[in-house]
């Protein structure tokens, strides 16, 4: 994308070369990757090539001390070609932030999330930055730190790896998507800069001088391979609108009952949810941090036959762990006391989700794509990565008895822990079974707090 000249400014050809995972500048942000520029068009055959130069542009224009940044997707970062909507919706917010509409940081919650817009001022997503997270260096918000500080015994949790929570958001995306649940909005890995972000005061410094430098002194400024502040890594999920916290819907429910059609409608989504959570082993659902959106548009006591009821499975960020929680909480799944746990799990659940379950290749595959979403991250340990992946296979063994013995979601959370590790000896060839390629282990070891 090519933006016209303004006066007063000047374009400066830059060439951006990407560089393997693991081996940013130590002066970038988590994340950041650094480009190398030239004065002249790179030859033919050279690492920039012509290809490559049209896939990615950087437009420096020198206005005010404002560098502009663009690219094929809307940054030299983001890039969805198999996503065209998203890397839409991704452009408008970058585009955003470059006329100055920033953005807002949201208040609930212990880490550094934020509304993001697009140019009119509308919400169109919520970013989660890796440094911002509950356990991050950056973490504007002080609750995590008093915790640290008064209770470290009980810091963090021990079952999760740390500063992963904007992969498990956008593997929860994953794993919605491959079962064909739909209660989780869209969410991807993408990076932003912004000044409402939380930087440290010397990348604060070190863009203002930057900056200086590239008024002032533009033969100095234009060797600078960035000027403004780094780009930040996270999770991008897209804003969901008309929904309100369950515990909202749930009491008004108890108190004014839903039509028989309704209902039904509700206990579909509710068992999604459930699959959801269990597959994933969320650490951290309560009733305030997924929505409901009811469309009543009678809006009477009888309830009208357009009704329609949606979940969408939001804070997805304390997923994935490692081992079963056995040390002093069990985080429990807060559902299973909803009268909706006490109903067997429906005809309409099992076909959606029961044959893709019970193909071990259809969980290797997942296995699979996890794995390339997982490995992104430069902390990325392939032995803890498969750990997660034998309490995530472990949950799906379950989850498919259950279905299979038409048991109930509290039946469910009440089976046996079970973990599922590959087998050192055969499961090579593309073909796998149970038997064949996984060994079953039972997780006996219970925390202090079962409920808690």
């Amino acid at each position: 994308m090519q933006r016209k000249n303004e006066p007063g400014s000047a374009t400066l050809p830059l060439c951006l070369v990407r560089q393997p995972q693991g081996e940013e500048d130590e002066e970038e942000e988590e994340g950041g990757r650094p480009c190398v520029q030239t004065d002249t068009p790179p030859a033919a055959g050279s690492p920039c090539s012509l290809s490559e130069r049209k896939a990615f542009t950087l437009a420096v224009s020198v206005k005010n001390t404002s560098v502009r940044l663009s690219g094929a997707h809307g940054g030299h970062f983001n890039h969805f070609p198999e996503d065209p909507e998203f890397a839409d919706i991704i452009q408008r917010a970058e585009q955003a932030i470059e006329s100055g509409v920033c953005p807002e940081r949201i208040s609930q919650g212990s880490s550094g999330s934020y509304f993001v817009k697009d140019s009119k001022g509308k919400i169109i997503g919520v970013f989660k930055p890796k440094s911002e997270e509950p356990y991050g260096h950056l973490n504007p918000k002080w609750t995590k730190y008093f915790h640290k500080l008064c209770c470290p015994c009980c810091f963090g949790r021990g079952c999760l790896l740390p500063n992963q929570g904007y992969l498990s958001e956008a593997a929860a995306s994953l794993v919605d998507t491959k079962l064909g649940l739909g209660v989780v909005p869209k969410t991807k890995v993408v990076y932003l800069a912004s000044e409402t972000f939380h930087y440290s005061a010397i990348d604060r410094a070190k863009s203002r001088g930057k900056k200086y430098a590239l008024e002032k002194v533009p033969k100095v400024g234009r060797r600078f391979h960035r000027v403004g502040l780094p780009p930040k890594v996270g999770s991008f999920q897209l804003f969901v609108e008309g929904y309100r916290e369950a515990d909202h819907w749930l009491r008004r429910f108890e108190a004014e009952p839903l039509p028989e059609n309704t209902r039904k409608q509700l206990q579909s989504q509710f068992e999604r949810l459930v699959v959801l959570d269990y597959v994933i082993r969320n650490t951290d659902r309560g009733n305030d941090n997924w929505l409901i959106k009811y469309e009543n548009p009678g809006e009477s006591g009888e309830g009208s036959p357009d009704s329609c009821i949606k979940i969408a499975a939001i804070d997805n960020g304390l997923a994935f762990p490692f081992k079963h929680p056995d040390e002093w909480r069990a985080y429990p799944f807060h559902w299973a006391w909803l009268p909706q746990a006490k109903v067997a799990f429906s005809q309409e659940t099992r076909e959606l989700v029961l044959s893709r379950l019970s193909d071990m290749n259809f969980v290797q595959d997942l296995c699979e794509d996890l794995y390339e979403l997982f490995k992104a991250d430069k902390g990325f340990d392939k032995t803890m990565f498969e750990r997660q992946m034998s309490v995530m296979r472990g949950q799906v063994l379950n989850l498919t008895q259950a279905l299979k013995d038409g048991k109930s979601p509290i039946q469910l959370v009440q089976m046996p822990r079970v973990v599922v590790e590959r087998s050192r000896s055969g499961g090579q060839g593309r073909v796998v079974t149970l038997g064949n390629a996984f060994t079953q282990t039972f997780h006996c070891k219970r925390p202090f707090f079962t409920s808690w």
